[in-house]
């Protein structure tokens, strides 16, 4: 008998699953803490508590993870150079210090516009080698030939041996900034992407498990490990498309929304008959847009872990993620004195990082680049918690709050302190972790709000809940302003939303929420069973899906009967008739997809082909089309594997 195995990397724990194959049900389920900034240590431990006699049967591994999304969203990416080739974008603002446009590129016939100025390609090369790990192409037309970028890839392979991103191996679609932009963040995650993919097939291998192993996307298809490591830009909100499918395949439902909270943030989504709402536009990842098809979502920084301050009397939630109260204690034992004895904190002082219920520790992560008051206050905190008073007491002067903000956005630092999770074990729905420290942070907050301990606690539950509810809303009216379905929300009126479909909930926390967003809101609300591991569920539910899409136009409109150009991901080619192009159009589709679904695991006859041709032509257009887009779509399931 044959499971897969799911493994979901988020930004508090790692998650996985073992799925049986004969019925798809989940015999054996685990969590454990995402290490930093080493992910195998996280990786291997949530390994080591599955049934190891199951893990011997594993023929199918899939994984998802919130890595790439972090990485961009934290600028924490490797540094990239970019060369443009042909007529540089409008835009002038790309994510990449080091930059330069030169001559070549195409026209929109896939002809050569001007020739390829080699000399400044190699120029730009060995200027800026020793400052990057990775290079972008993108070429003007490059969609319609990629020929001056496959000859700058070689250049740059064979003076350096750097990896290499084209913009047209990511995107068939015309915007040379969109593509630019897209090529970039992709090499930025290059090395990110293959710390994780290695972290986790070096685990799987070192255990004898002789696996099929994928990756889930950000639109809910899966892809081989190896093309994981080629295009990791596609593996953004890769983590939310797991919950996504993790919510359908756990609550046996085809049509549904879904709120996913994790312990750094909320996301939302919905899928219609089995498929993921997909973003019209390119997805937008820390302000920048990319051609990267993703599902559509509303996410915000309200977490289990998210921390909870105050501040003149107002209670506030995240946006930053802190490691509870209740599981700091038990890592650091004497934090529960610390908490007890804590210092009465001025409250015209109390910001984000001055409360009395903070405290810093230092993470494994190296530290570079830092200026004088960063390198002292770092001194300053240890492998044990420490509060702004005492740093403050130590140094004999109060620190500024943006030395220690950039040491916690460069990961150097890790904030401790009171959140939702800790607000839960205080009201008694959860006692997982030390429920004494939670409730010391409870009654040390509350002095400084007009509420008592269990009052404050359960004011914080009803806004995490009015946060989900507001996401909610706002992803299912998105041309409503916030301010308007906040202010349903948050005020008494003798009506409320009515969300036709039903509501799944996923997360550790998610029984926690069912009831108070069912007040809010008139739902089927559902918390399927393994709620909590339900992204790993959802890195295994991925279906193998591929699209291509082949463009066919005449090469002329003096003669529109014979002489057609045919642009497809991999060269551009002529025919002389209009039938041939399509054939061959057809035929290069059905060896994409099928080579694709092959990777995947795959096999052909498990995989449904669909060839379709959109049109387009003048009226009283008596010749073939002016425009033809042949579209090829292949669809597998990676679990047939589990039947073999």
């Amino acid at each position: 008998m044959h499971f897969g195995l799911g493994i979901d990397a988020g930004g508090t724990y790692t998650d996985a699953v073992l799925i049986r194959g004969s019925d798809g049900a989940i015999v054996d389920s685990k969590k454990a803490f995402t290490t930093y900034p080493d992910l195998q240590e996280g990786i291997k431990n949530v390994l080591d508590s599955l049934d190891q006699e199951l893990l011997k049967n594993v023929n199918l591994v899939s994984v998802s993870t919130t890595l790439s999304t972090n990485s961009l969203l934290e600028g924490t990416g490797t540094s990239v150079a970019l060369i443009i080739i042909g007529e540089k974008p409008a835009q002038t603002e790309f994510p990449s210090e080091y930059m330069i446009c030169v001559q070549g590129g195409h026209d929109t016939r896939g002809d050569q516009f001007s020739e390829l100025d080699v000399g400044a390609v190699e120029d730009f090369i060995r200027s800026t080698k020793r400052q990057v790990s990775a290079y972008a192409v993108s070429g003007y037309f490059g969609v319609r030939n990629p020929e001056h970028e496959l000859q700058v890839k070689e250049i740059i392979t064979n003076m350096t041996e750097m990896p290499v991103v084209c913009g047209h191996e990511l995107s068939q679609e015309l915007g040379a900034y969109e593509r630019a932009v897209t090529a970039i963040l992709n090499a930025q995650l290059i090395p990110i992407t293959h710390q994780f993919v290695s972290s986790v097939v070096k685990d799987v291998r070192e255990r004898g498990i002789d696996a099929r192993l994928l990756m889930l996307k950000c639109d809910g298809s899966v892809y081989n490990i190896e093309d994981a490591l080629e295009k990791p830009i596609e593996t953004i909100f890769s983590g939310p498309a797991a919950s996504l499918l993790g919510a359908s395949y756990l609550s046996k439902m085809e049509t549904c929304a879904v709120i996913d909270i994790g312990g750094t943030s909320t996301d939302v989504s919905m899928i219609h008959n089995g498929v993921p709402e997909i973003s019209s536009s390119g997805a937008v990842v820390g302000g920048w847009k990319t051609r990267v098809r993703a599902m559509k979502m509303e996410t915000s920084a309200t977490g289990g872990d998210s921390h909870i301050w105050v501040q003149d009397s107002q209670v506030h939630v995240g946006p930053r993620r802190v490691l509870p109260l209740c599981v700091a204690s038990t890592m650091y034992p004497d934090l529960l004195n610390k908490l007890k004895r804590n210092r009465v904190v001025s409250r015209n002082l109390m910001d984000e990082n001055f409360q009395p219920t903070k405290f810093f520790v230092r993470t494994a992560y190296e530290a570079f680049d830092l200026k004088a008051d960063a390198r002292r206050l770092l001194s300053m905190i240890g492998s044990e918690p420490v509060s702004v008073s005492e740093i403050n007491s130590a140094l004999r002067k109060n620190i500024p709050s943006d030395v220690l903000n950039s040491l916690i956005q460069k990961r150097l630092v890790q904030g401790i302190g009171f959140t939702p999770t800790d607000a839960l074990h205080v009201l008694g729905i959860y006692d997982k972790w030390n429920v004494q420290a939670s409730e010391i942070g409870a009654m040390n907050l509350a002095r400084y709000t007009t509420k008592g301990k269990y009052d404050l606690c359960t004011y914080v539950r009803e806004l995490v809940a009015k946060n989900m509810a507001a996401d909610l809303m706002s992803y299912i009216l998105p041309h409503h302003p916030p301010e308007m379905i906040a202010d349903l929300l948050d005020n008494e009126y003798p009506a409320k939303f009515k969300v036709e479909l039903p509501v799944v909930l996923l997360g550790g926390p998610s029984r926690a929420y069912d009831s108070e967003l069912s007040s809010l809101i008139d739902a089927e609300v559902v918390v399927p069973e393994f709620a909590d591991v339900g992204n790993a569920v959802g890195a295994l539910a991925g279906k193998g899906v591929k699209r291509i899409e082949i463009m066919i136009r005449p090469a002329s409109l003096e003669n529109p009967d014979e002489d057609f150009l045919v642009f497809s991901p991999v060269s551009r080619e002529r025919f002389k008739s209009y039938g041939d192009a399509v054939e061959f159009a057809t035929n290069v589709g059905n060896e994409l997809v099928l080579d694709y679904e092959m990777r995947c695991g795959i096999l052909k006859q498990d995989t449904k082909v669909t060839v379709s041709k959109k049109t387009v032509s003048p009226d009283n257009w008596s010749h073939p089309p002016l425009e033809t887009k042949v579209i090829v779509v292949g669809i597998g399931n990676p679990m047939m594997i589990l039947k073999e």
